[in-house]
């Protein structure tokens, strides 16, 4: 009997043992799939980001290789739109409020932000259109937006945008009667290089 409970307790012993190492097994890959759900989110953003690009959805405008061919009399009313996130010193605005242009040419606006701070800051701004069915036919051929901006302090810059309409909008039923186009800007800070980054970043350039 003495020896019977001793194999018992040796096999219980050795049944927990197995419990352990299941359980971290799969502790293991639980936080193998966290990490490749995350990693594959923050390759989903720029790929959400050319996509929009590309189609204009979600109110992003198109970028155009080359201006458009054709221009046509009708005309819209472009309003321009400066915003800044929180935890951004800066103070950001069109130059231009609205614009009246024709369908199809092209056109230079221009936005300025100024670094109201002791210190320099940079930013990055973001984009949309409204509406958003008029998107897909705002094309852009030169813009400051996902380029890293450096402002030293209480200094003032301006960033141009070249964009026209495409002539294709009057054949879409349902953004043909668009007469007003909002674009929107949205500056936000960029933390500041890690300690060596910039140096490091200066002798490979040179």
């Amino acid at each position: 009997m003495e020896q019977s409970a001793r194999t018992d307790g040796m096999s219980e012993d050795a049944a927990n043992r197995a419990l352990q190492r299941r359980h971290r097994r799969l502790a293991l890959w639980c936080g193998a799939l966290v990490f490749t759900m995350v990693g594959a989110a923050y390759a989903a953003v720029p790929l959400y980001r050319l996509f929009c690009q590309v189609t204009g959805f979600d109110g992003t405008p198109r970028i155009a290789a080359q201006p458009s061919s054709t221009v046509l009399e009708k005309t819209v009313t472009i309003r321009f739109d400066g915003n800044v996130a929180p935890g951004l010193p800066w103070r950001f605005e069109p130059v231009q409020n609205t614009m009246d242009v024709k369908i199809g040419e092209t056109n230079l606006a221009f936005f300025r932000a100024t670094n109201t701070s002791d210190q320099p800051v940079r930013g990055t701004a973001i984009y949309n259109v409204v509406p958003e069915i008029a998107a897909a036919y705002f094309n852009k051929l030169q813009c400051f937006c996902f380029t890293e901006q450096l402002l030293q302090p209480g200094e003032t810059m301006e960033f141009p945008v070249s964009f026209f309409v495409d002539p294709q909008i009057v054949n879409d039923r349902d953004a043909r009667g668009v007469t007003n186009i909002t674009l929107s800007y949205t500056f936000n800070p960029m933390p500041a290089p890690k300690p060596g980054v910039a140096e490091k970043r200066s002798n490979t350039a040179g």
